[in-house]
C-alpha cells in the first residue's frame, strides 16, 4: 500500500468545505459569493446532474471571489453551488508518467491510465540561492552552433529567441533528439493542434517518447490551462531532479505563456503596462525560470524559446526574458531565407556560463570562428563586387579563407546530430587552419 498517497487522499478528505454560490459569468471568469478562498487555491463548482469542473482563484473584487476554471465555461449558470477545497492545484507524480501526454490541468491526452502517486502542489518556490551547485558541465545538444560557439551547461537556462516561420521549433526538436539528458520534459503553449502530433511522431519518435514527458496546451484551450501548462511541467521535471536525473526542460513558447497571463491579468482587472501586460506578468516570469537550475542532487536544464513580435528583439517578453536567463540564441530570418539551418546569427548570440564550462583551446577556437564572421560580415559586400584588394585587411583575409570551412560547421541538417567531441575536433581543426593563415 502507497502510505503517501493515501496520507495526502485522507488530508484533502478532511479538509473543512466553505460553500457559496455562482453569482456572475463573463467572459472567461467566474464570480462567485460566500466562498472563503485565498489566491491560488481550488473550488468545485457543481453544474448538475452530478457534473462538476474545478476552479481556480485568480483574484477578488470586493467581496466576490474570481475564478477561472479548469475547462470550458458551457454549462456553468448563476446560483450553481461552489465548494471551497481548500488547497492548491496539485497532481499525482510517479515514474509511470514517463512517455505519457498531458494536458495543461495534469489529465492524459493519451489512451493510458490517470497517474496515481503522491500528490505535488504545482506551484513550487525555487530552490534557496545558496543551495544551488556551480554549473560546470557541458550538456550535449547536438546541435554544433550550440555546443562549439554557445555551449550550454547542465542547469543553465537558455532562450531560443526568433520571429514566427525562423525555425525555432524545428531547432528545439533537434536538441531534444540530440541531447544526453537523461530525459526530457517538454511543454507546448498555444501551439497548432496539428504540431503535437508532429512533435510526438517526428521530433520525438518512439525512443525519444519513453524517456520524456509531455504536457499540452493548445491555442484554443482556456488561458488559464495556458497559464497552468509550464508551472505543472517543471513540477514533473523537479520530481525527476530530486531523484538525481539531469533533466531537460523545453519550453515553446513563453510569448503565449505571456499572452494568456494577459488575458487573466486584464479579465481580474489588473491595470494594462507594456504592450497591455499586466504587472503580475513580469513578477510570475522569474518564479518559473528561477526554479530550472542545478541542485546537490539534479539538475533541469531550461531551454525556452521566445517568439519576437515583428522580428523586434525588444519587445516586454524578449526584453524581460534576456534579463533572467543564462544565455541567448538569436535566430536570423536572413540566414533562414537563404536556406540555412539552423539559423542561428552566432554574434548575436551568447551563452554566459560558456568560459566556465569548456577549456582555453575551445574557448580561443570559438573566439577566432566569432572574429572571422563579424569580419565576413563588415566586409562581405566589397568582397562580392570585386572591391576589395586581397592583403588590405589581414582580419578579412583570414575570414574569407575560413568562410567555406565555417560554413560547413555551422550548417546542419534537421535530422543530423553531432556529439560535442566531435564538434571539439571540428572546432580544433579549424582554429590550426586559421593559425597557419
Amino acid at each position: 500500500m502507497d502510505l503517501g498517497n493515501a496520507r495526502d487522499q485522507i488530508r484533502a478528505a478532511t479538509q473543512p468545505f466553505f460553500r457559496g454560490h455562482v453569482d456572475v459569468v463573463s467572459g472567461v471568469l467566474v464570480e462567485a459569493t460566500g466562498v472563503p478562498a485565498a489566491l491560488g487555491e481550488l473550488c468545485r463548482i457543481d453544474r448538475g446532474d452530478g457534473a462538476s469542473i474545478d476552479a481556480e482563484v485568480v483574484g477578488f473584487r470586493g467581496s466576490t471571489t474570481l475564478l477561472m476554471p479548469h475547462g470550458e465555461l458551457n454549462g456553468i449558470a448563476p446560483r450553481q453551488e461552489v465548494v471551497a477545497l481548500g488547497r492548491p492545484f496539485a497532481l499525482p507524480i510517479s515514474e509511470a508518467l514517463l512517455g505519457r501526454v498531458l494536458d495543461g490541468f495534469g489529465r492524459p491526452l493519451d489512451d493510458g491510465p490517470v497517474a496515481r502517486g503522491p500528490l505535488r502542489e504545482v506551484r513550487q518556490s525555487a530552490p534557496p540561492a545558496l543551495q544551488r551547485v556551480p554549473i560546470n558541465e557541458p550538456l550535449q545538444t547536438g546541435v554544433r552552433a550550440i555546443d562549439g560557439l554557445n555551449t550550454l551547461g547542465r542547469g543553465q537556462r537558455l532562450g531560443i529567441f526568433a520571429g514566427s516561420g525562423v525555425g525555432k521549433s524545428s531547432l528545439m526538436g533537434q536538441i531534444t533528439r540530440g541531447t544526453d539528458a537523461d530525459l526530457v520534459i517538454g511543454c507546448l503553449v498555444g501551439e497548432r493542434g496539428r504540431e503535437v502530433r508532429t512533435f510526438l511522431d517526428d521530433v520525438l519518435g518512439p525512443a525519444g517518447r519513453e524517456r520524456s514527458v509531455m504536457v499540452v496546451a493548445t491555442s484554443d484551450r482556456s488561458p488559464i490551462e495556458r497559464f497552468t501548462a509550464p508551472f505543472l511541467a517543471l513540477t514533473l521535471a523537479e520530481f525527476f531532479r530530486d531523484m538525481g536525473r539531469n533533466v531537460l526542460f523545453v519550453m515553446d513558447s513563453v510569448t503565449r505563456f505571456a499572452a494568456a497571463m494577459r488575458e487573466i491579468g486584464l479579465a481580474s482587472g489588473e491595470p494594462p503596462t507594456v504592450r497591455g501586460y499586466p504587472p503580475s506578468f513580469f513578477s510570475t516570469v522569474p518564479k518559473l525560470v528561477e526554479r530550472m537550475g542545478r541542485t546537490p542532487a539534479g539538475s533541469i536544464t531550461g531551454l525556452l524559446t521566445i517568439l519576437l513580435d515583428g522580428d523586434d528583439a525588444n519587445d516586454p517578453v524578449a526584453d524581460t526574458l534576456r534579463g533572467l536567463l543564462d544565455g541567448h540564441v538569436m535566430l536570423s530570418r536572413e540566414l533562414a531565407e537563404r536556406g540555412h539551418f539552423p539559423a542561428i546569427d552566432v554574434p548575436g548570440s551568447l551563452s554566459r556560463l560558456m568560459p566556465s564550462l569548456v577549456a582555453s583551446d575551445h574557448l580561443r577556437a570559438a573566439g577566432l570562428v566569432r572574429e572571422s564572421i563579424s569580419a565576413w560580415r563588415e566586409g562581405r559586400d566589397l568582397v562580392e563586387i570585386g572591391a576589395y584588394k586581397a592583403g588590405t585587411n589581414p582580419q578579412l583575409d583570414r575570414a574569407v579563407a575560413l568562410m567555406p570551412a565555417v560554413d560547413a560547421l555551422l550548417r546542419q541538417d534537421q535530422g543530423e546530430t553531432t556529439s560535442l567531441a566531435e564538434t571539439r575536433e571540428m572546432l580544433a581543426l579549424l582554429c590550426a587552419a586559421g593559425g597557419a593563415l
